[in-house]
């Protein structure tokens, strides 16, 4: 090769030096305007030059002019015999080409090398479905990395339940121009393709929109991703209708007392914590009120009769803060289905009835959901011997529509649970215990006899 090819080549060849290598990535790039254009390919070495970046420049031969150099709050960088040159929004190629041009006028042939010794922090924001959107800075030197979305995700709190994973956007400016980069976090949950998770640039604005319909299923897939569904420590939701307990509570997610690893709070937490639903509660037809970031709010209908029935867990919804549920009411109820929501893991732990009558503690009495009437009678101490009438007892039932009903039960220990003998109980049940013939007698006769006792036997006589 001649000396004039050689130095030809020398021309042509601009180094460039980052600490980041990376790979080509095919994004979706749009204009600001959402006008679609073709798939274009972005370099994850295409640094933009901003105020901050501490910068290594070499100028091929000219170990005089060369040497570490800082990008000024207005852009520039201050270069011997050139003095300041605008570097700000240029990539590093730009850059040396730049700083070529800028010597020509001193130099024969001038060559100049860029590297980026220390990036600049970063600042980044992210809004729409996100627990903590903001602003966020990132520093190189701590990480010695550059974030990527999911990282960014991850730092500001994670995911809500409406977040849109398959269109997460990226804003970014390109050239002096704002273009926008959609990608499909499931594609890198799913098939792990590191590709959707691109390296984030200093100004970028990242969005994660709203998913118009929620999908249960996703939402338990994102609660065991590190960057998605987060537990809180606690959170207020709202919760009305046929509750024990309507109004606001504060919920917690349920731990492992082992692990200390916890999921977050769901729907049947929610209705445990307001102290169970009541026995005309239409579980079928539950709605949870979700407001998305924008202000919108969203309906999430839930049919928990699937959970009971066919182990569904997916109706079994994860909540979020300010969430407000609404449990109407049944026109009726049979009793199978009662029996099954008594049973519940969301139905109240206890309820209470009354056991009144010849009954050792007659009163109130707390028992488990669907306890036996025999049950109830020995938690109240049981019959009184001698003035219990043990054959039968009655049985007042106050009913979720505001009617009584009254019926006598053949009562016989040795039965189960069944509805004709041995009925299982429900809330503000009331068992009455009556008196036998020969007991009331003894009652009546002591009215009557009972003010003469002490009283002297002659003078009545005579």
């Amino acid at each position: 090769m001649n000396k004039q090819n050689w130095q030809l080549s020398l021309t042509t060849c601009l180094i460039i030096s980052i600490p980041l290598i990376g790979v080509p990535l095919s994004v979706k790039a749009q204009e600001a305007s959402a006008e679609a254009l073709p798939i274009t390919t972005i370099q994850e070495s295409d640094y933009l030059v901003g105020p901050g970046d501490k910068l290594r420049i070499d100028i091929f031969k000219v170990s005089e002019y060369s040497g570490e150099y800082l990008v000024l709050v207005d852009g520039t960088v201050t270069l011997p015999l050139v003095g300041p040159l605008p570097v700000v929004g240029l990539t590093l190629t730009q850059m040396s080409e730049q700083i070529s041009q800028a010597y020509a006028n001193y130099l024969k042939r001038p060559i100049a090398t860029v590297s980026l010794l220390s990036p600049r922090p970063l600042r980044i924001s992210i809004s729409g479905e996100i627990a903590s959107p903001g602003s966020y800075s990132f520093n190189f030197q701590e990480r010695q990395q550059f974030p990527t979305v999911t990282s960014l995700i991850e730092r500001a709190g994670g995911l809500t339940t409406i977040a849109n994973i398959e269109e997460v956007k990226i804003q970014r400016q390109i050239a002096g121009k704002t273009e926008l980069i959609t990608v499909n976090l499931w594609e890198l949950i799913n098939h792990g393709d590191l590709g959707q998770d691109i390296t984030l640039r200093d100004g970028d604005q990242v969005v994660i929109p709203t998913k118009i319909a929620v999908d249960t299923r996703e939402n338990r897939q994102l609660t065991n991703v590190n960057f998605g569904i987060q537990v809180q420590d606690s959170f207020p939701i709202t919760i009305i209708g046929e509750i024990n307990r309507p109004g606001a509570h504060e919920i917690e997610p349920r731990r492992d007392p082992e692990t200390g690893k916890g999921d977050p709070p769901s729907l049947t937490t929610a209705i445990a914590k307001a102290g169970g639903i009541k026995p005309l509660a239409d579980i079928r037809n539950i709605e949870i009120h979700r407001l998305t970031r924008g202000g919108e709010e969203h309906i999430i209908a839930v049919d928990l009769w699937e959970l009971l029935r066919n182990g569904d867990l997916n109706q079994d919804i994860i909540l979020q803060q300010g969430d407000k549920i609404i449990i109407p009411k049944a026109q009726e109820i049979n009793p199978e289905e009662a029996q099954a929501l008594a049973e519940a893991s969301f139905a109240p732990d206890t309820i209470e009835v009354k056991v009144v009558g010849e009954v050792t503690n007659p009163g109130g009495v707390k028992v488990p959901p669907n306890t036996p009437l025999n049950q109830a009678i020995l938690a109240a101490g049981g019959f009184i011997q001698g003035r219990a009438k043990q054959k039968e007892v009655e049985l007042i039932r106050l009913n979720p529509d505001g009617t009584v009903s009254k019926r006598s039960i053949a009562v016989d220990f040795s039965q189960n649970l069944n509805e004709t003998q041995n009925p299982p109980l429900q809330e503000n049940d009331v068992i009455v215990v009556h008196t036998t013939g020969g007991a009331r007698f003894g009652d009546t006769m002591n009215a009557i006899f009972g003010p003469l006792r002490g009283l002297p036997l002659i003078p009545l006589l005579n």
